[in-house]
């Protein structure tokens, strides 16, 4: 299903959150800090895909996640008052981590809630990287209210994980990066939470390869961007029951939504067994470890749950923070 909304990225009437300029500012402004990760590719999987896939590993980020590029480009835009009162932020790992490491790359400090059933691994990398963890009870706790709230007691600064135009416009930098390298798509997979990655990427192909179709990828339960795009307007969910742990995003953003709107071709949806299968793939042809929510897009055309066939893809791997023995059980008896 294509986009009827799709409209030429200079309108300038749109009025988005960002622009390319703003991507490009944010690369700059995150170079010092920021890894460049590489663009791998795979016989394996274009065959499997039937296409010429490349890889955009942001699982060798700092962190292990893109969410790096977004929480560092919003702490290196904020003002020397600001850095020095301190950031909070709310998330569920990767988000958490980014803004840990950047504060203290960036010479601040930072709080950051995470619920209490957060992967274990995540945690303790937030707290070795030197942000003061705050658990949460996600069923019965509002983690947007209690970061509000230690916001406004400390004195803090918000860095909410997907909808802040510069974190949005620092997640668009892989994008960037993998255009500069690929040239121009012919496709654009992405992997799709709240939308901070795929807004961001949206902007980045608009600018760089006019003509490749973005697609989001989301897992089965959590459609919520799948239905919104479809719908023309934000739909919230109940919690998705996936193990992709960073796609369970209950709603788009205000200011993703609005990106996706305008610049994204399609929504897809992958099931948990075609996450497993992709993390196979990776842990045992490319010798990787991708996360669940890391996998969403590969998923999407290992699957063939887009047709890709003959096209140059790219296919954006989001994370690789997973627990071993998470991810030991459950790639048991799926080699690919």
């Amino acid at each position: 299903m294509s986009n009827p909304l799709r409209v030429d990225p200079t309108n300038e009437k749109l009025d988005l959150a960002i622009s390319f300029n703003d991507i490009v500012r944010a690369h700059d402004r995150i170079a010092a800090h920021a890894h460049r990760t590489p663009v791998l590719t795979s016989a394996t999987g274009d065959e499997f895909a039937d296409a010429t896939l490349f890889f955009k590993c942001e699982n060798f980020q700092r962190t292990g996640a893109f969410k790096f590029r977004g929480a560092c480009n919003a702490i290196a835009a904020l003002t020397d008052d600001q850095r020095s009162r301190g950031v909070v932020a709310f998330s569920g790992g990767n988000h958490a981590q980014g803004i840990a490491l950047s504060a203290r790359v960036l010479s601040t400090t930072a709080i950051v809630v995470m619920p209490h059933d957060a992967p274990e691994s995540k945690v303790y990398a937030t707290r070795a990287y030197g942000g003061e963890v705050v658990l949460f009870n996600r069923h019965t706790e509002d983690r947007e209210a209690i970061g509000r709230r230690l916001a406004e007691d400390r004195g803090l600064t918000l860095i909410p994980s997907y909808d802040h135009p510069d974190v949005m416009a620092g997640q668009g930098t892989a994008a960037k990066e993998l255009f500069e390298h690929t040239g121009a798509l012919d496709v654009l997979i992405v992997p799709l939470g709240g939308g901070g990655l795929l807004s961001g990427c949206a902007i980045a192909a608009r600018a760089m390869s006019p003509a490749c179709k973005v697609i989001g990828v989301e897992p089965v339960s959590g459609n919520d961007g799948q239905k919104s795009l479809r719908c023309g307007k934000i739909v919230r969910i109940s919690l998705p029951n996936t193990i992709a742990d960073g796609a369970q995003a209950q709603q788009l953003g205000r200011l993703t939504f609005r990106v996706i709107r305008h610049h994204v071709d399609d929504i897809v949806t992958v099931s948990d067994d075609d996450l497993v299968r992709a993390m196979a793939f990776f842990a045992t042809r490319m010798k990787i470890l991708v996360e669940p929510t890391g996998c969403l897009a590969a998923a999407a055309a290992l699957g063939r749950h887009l047709d890709v066939k003959g096209k140059r893809v790219g296919v954006m791997v989001s994370g690789g923070n997973v627990d071993l023995q998470r991810i030991s059980m459950l790639t048991r008896d799926k080699a690919v």
